[in-house]
């Protein structure tokens, strides 16, 4: 029987492992000098981290600078550093001293042990080698007119003059991208189960904050949140492995229909020795993609929304853009500036991910800081995004800073950065800019009376909340 990652078995060994290595942990910082952080206690950080992460984050900026340490339950310290020459040390230092990987456990249950987030050293290098080629280039621009479609028929069924949740319209378009870019799915037939299931699985418990605590993440009886996310993985992972299984044989038949879909092109993927990713491998790879692409891009819609609705020159000229220069028919070939520089700065302010994570498997020196091994240097991004010192006015929303310039990979990473920078980045970018594209050309949008809109947890990443409520109308 296959080791899964979430089955009973593995949930046993992966939770030993992991409660051996954060015993080690704990002992390693005993007597350790880090640098101060919040003083209040590890179980108050953790629900100060979880219900009000940004302002947590900005008190301790405001108190201890760009340097802090904050300690949460379940976790070892994190030592967040927002200052771009200690996040250049961490992007461009050592792979074999910086571990991401194993800073990502906590997603193992539910990504994998073989998925490009949770990997590190030659093996993670291997996987990335073999999943970038279907996200760059004329491969990846080959998508953008599926973008469009899938945006043009979820835009037809958004109810008009009335206020509805916009995030969840979001997620649907994003999971819909991915499962025919990444799948290789239609609208029917073969996909109708498997999508109903992974759209159950996205919007169940798997986005529960609780469960980024790993005394959470155990099974107590058939009727608790984390047997019912299990449960629903397995059945999941059964139809995986049917599909990678249907579609290596299609792969090997003579005359086999052309699929340029990401799972296609990971089957027929060879490393330098030759070799195939296992099933296993595909499997995890693919539920990382779906379960990152979704929310990330959903998440970064959502806020730009919010960003151009409380900017009307800026909404305008977005609108101006889209009307002039997106015209549908090679949407792929479009350039849009002025929409794209309005996507990057709404990461800028409200990046879906808050922080990035590497462990230490040395001592070092970071940012003139001295780290154990065993210590999470811990890139704010939030934080950094927001520094007067690198973004002068940081508050405001200015898509111009955009223009024609090129930020510091060290002040400005939404996506991550150095070899663990998102595999994915071009392609959320240029998702966003063409769902926005279409929405804009088509719709005029606007925020229901009283509304506010603050970051709340779903899962890792930060949304809006109330699921950004929109109005929208259409254009004469």
């Amino acid at each position: 029987m296959r080791g899964l990652p979430f089955s009973l078995e593995s949930l046993g060994a992966s939770r030993l492992g992991a409660a051996a290595q954060r015993l080690g942990d704990a002992r390693l910082h005993e007597g350790a000098r880090l640098p101060p952080g919040p003083p209040e206690p590890a179980i108050v950080q953790a629900l100060e981290w979880t219900l009000i992460p940004t302002r947590f984050m900005e008190r301790a900026r405001a108190r201890y600078g760009r340097v802090f340490t904050m300690r949460i339950a379940g976790f070892p310290p994190l030592v967040h550093f927002s200052d771009p020459e200690a996040i250049r040390e961490i992007f461009t230092g050592p792979v074999e001293h910086l571990y991401a990987g194993e800073a990502n456990r906590i997603l193992r249950p539910v990504l994998g042990s073989r998925s490009l987030l949770l990997l590190d050293g030659e093996p993670h290098l291997r996987h990335r080698r073999l999943l970038t080629p279907p996200f760059h280039g004329q491969r990846m621009l080959a998508y953008g007119a599926r973008m469009r479609e899938v945006t043009e028929r979820a835009i037809e069924g958004w109810p008009r003059g009335r206020a509805f949740p916009f995030v969840e319209r979001a997620r649907s378009i994003a999971l819909e991208v991915i499962l025919e870019t990444v799948f290789g799915f239609g609208r029917g037939g073969e996909a109708a189960h498997v999508r109903g299931m992974l759209a159950e699985l996205l919007a169940s418990s798997a986005s529960d904050p609780i469960f980024l605590f790993p005394a959470a993440q155990i099974e107590l009886g058939p009727l608790t949140s984390w047997a019912r996310l299990m449960e629903r993985l397995r059945t999941i992972d059964a139809q995986l492995f049917a599909l990678i299984e249907a579609r290596r044989k299609e792969a090997a038949s003579p005359g086999r229909p052309a699929r340029d879909d990401v799972l296609s092109l990971l089957i027929d993927a060879r490393d330098e020795d030759g070799e195939p990713m296992s099933a296993e491998e595909l499997r995890d790879e693919l539920m990382t993609l779906l379960v990152a692409g979704h929310d990330t891009v959903a998440t970064g819609l959502a806020w730009t929304i919010h960003h151009l609705l409380a900017s009307p020159d800026a909404l305008e000229r977005a609108h101006s853009e889209a009307r002039d220069r997106f015209h549908g028919d090679r949407a792929e070939d479009v350039e849009l500036p002025w929409i794209d520089a309005v996507v990057k700065e709404a990461l800028r302010l409200t990046p879906v991910l808050p922080i990035v994570a590497r462990r230490l498997q040395k001592d070092m020196t970071i940012g003139g800081v001295a780290l154990p091994r065993g210590s999470r240097a811990t890139p704010n991004v939030y934080l950094t995004h927001r520094d007067p010192s690198i973004w002068p006015e940081p508050e405001r929303f200015d898509p111009a800073r955009f223009l024609g310039v090129k930020p510091s990979p060290y002040g400005y990473f939404p996506f991550g950065g150095g070899v663990r920078r998102c595999i994915g980045m071009a392609f959320a970018l240029f998702e966003m800019r063409i769902v926005l594209a279409t929405m804009l050309r088509r719709l005029s949008i606007r925020r229901p009376a009283g509304v506010q809109v603050r970051p709340e947890r779903h899962g890792v990443t930060l949304s809006p909340s109330g699921g950004m409520p929109l109005i929208v109308e259409d254009l004469g």
